[in-house]
């Protein structure tokens, strides 16, 4: 038993005592950072050997949590956590902030992953994967979106037909970032085409690893090749590996739709994540740098710029902050995640849309030498695909507008009617 096992089975450790511990620990094992030193896929692209290496990095500091006890601070301490509040968390959170950190393994190994284990799993499959994705021994995808469904995810056609005491799948998972280096999926399937098609939906899980399974990288238009595409051809999977009950898998799939958003906004408990907002990994600095680069820093239009992305992404961390301790208060609708997730999404526009504007010619072309500017047109380019990853912001806004304001539902054809009925178009 650790020594944090010790004193919280009589006193539970406080915000204050996790995060000096936490400080230590930063302090003395992990390498920090200048700004813009986390990598996102909108920013840079690097050869696979360096993606990999970055990988194994995290698996590493992952692990240094662990072995810290510092992995897990919200996750029930009968799977490995802490179980401590997250208030615990963002005092880990914000002593990471200008450190390394274990990005490769929050979204979506931790959220929407690991907390839908923890939501809807069994004892078994939780004492089976918990503890191995707290020691970064597990890293997760999901296996969600596909080519022919777009936002609409209820749409499954990957089908699972039960064969004694295994299940067959077949179909196509597509837009799953870092597939390529992942051990283990969430997949949502088809189970019954009988019913209104978020009746017949179940949820699986499975090592990706498998000659039953084709991963296939996706060029986007800077060059990077996070994002996959997945076929599966009878593959096989145990119903021991079934997440939830047979055909109830939108049950799942709403309590996924949460943790996802949650996630987008960088406001989900189970994730180690340095802050976001105003001095945080996109905070106003990298703004700045930008400007100095350019020789604008006394340009009137681009410290209005700056000023304009600071605000936006400083009142980010509040709002975040008041949508967590609302909605696990029970003051606020689950559904007002999608209020983080909208936002978070303002911030992030900001932050990839004013330093090209401050590059000029150079947010067109660059070299090695153009410092913080480098790169600053692709970013502007990409920057859509963070408006559509994680569920889109349309569908963010149609969330709100009916499920948290209590406006009229978008009438829809397809709702009672048996799945198999439903049109579906010759790419399907």
């Amino acid at each position: 038993m650790s020594a944090v096992d010790e004193t919280t089975e009589t006193a539970a450790e406080s915000v204050e005592e996790l995060g000096a511990r936490a400080r230590a620990f930063i302090r003395a094992n992990l390498r920090p950072l200048g700004r813009g030193g986390h990598r996102d896929f909108a920013r840079s692209v690097v050869p696979d050997d360096e993606e990999i290496a970055s990988v194994t990095r995290a698996r590493e500091i992952q692990r240094m949590l662990w072995d810290h006890d510092l992995a897990g601070v919200c996750v029930p301490r009968e799977y490995g956590g802490l179980g401590l509040t997250p208030a615990h968390q963002q005092a880990l959170n914000e002593e990471l902030a200008g450190y390394e950190f274990p990005y490769h393994l929050q979204t979506p190994t931790m959220s929407p992953c690991m907390a839908v284990l923890l939501d809807f799993g069994t004892h078994e499959q939780k004492l089976r994967h918990v503890p191995a994705i707290l020691k970064g021994e597990e890293i997760w995808i999901q296996f969600l979106s596909e080519p022919s469904g777009g936002s609409d995810v209820a749409g499954a056609l990957t089908t699972a037909v039960r064969d004694g005491d295994e299940w067959i799948l077949n179909g196509s998972k597509v837009w799953s970032t870092g597939a390529w280096w992942s051990d283990w999926a969430l997949c949502l399937a088809r189970t019954n085409w009988d019913v209104p098609k978020h009746r017949g939906l179940t949820v699986f899980m499975f090592p990706i690893d498998q000659a039953e399974i084709e991963i296939q990288r996706i060029e986007m238009l800077n060059g990077n090749k996070e994002f996959c595409q997945e076929f599966m051809t009878d593959l096989r999977v145990p119903d021991t590996d079934r997440i939830g009950e047979v055909d109830q898998g939108w049950t799942v799939g709403i309590g996924w739709m949460f943790h996802e958003r949650m996630a987008m906004a960088h406001n989900e408990p189970v994730i180690t994540w340095p802050p976001v907002g105003g001095h945080g990994i996109y905070g106003a600095g990298l703004l700045v740098d930008a400007a100095r680069q350019a020789a604008r820093l006394d340009d009137p239009l681009a410290r209005d710029l700056i000023g304009r992305g600071y605000t936006t992404a400083l009142v980010g961390d509040p709002l975040q902050r008041r949508l967590g301790e609302g909605i696990a208060g029970g003051h606020l609708s689950d559904q007002a995640a999608s209020i983080g997730r909208l936002y978070g999404w303002e911030v992030m526009k900001a932050m990839l849309t004013i330093p090209f504007e401050l590059a000029g010619a150079t947010g067109a072309a660059w070299d090695d030498d153009d410092g913080a500017l480098y790169g600053t047109g692709h970013a502007y380019m990409v920057r859509q695909a963070i408006a559509i990853a994680g569920g889109t912001i349309e569908m963010a806004r149609n969330v709100i507008s009916e499920r948290v304001l209590g406006m009229p539902r978008e009438q829809s054809f397809d709702r009672e009617v048996p799945f198999r009925d439903v049109p579906r178009g010759p790419t399907s």
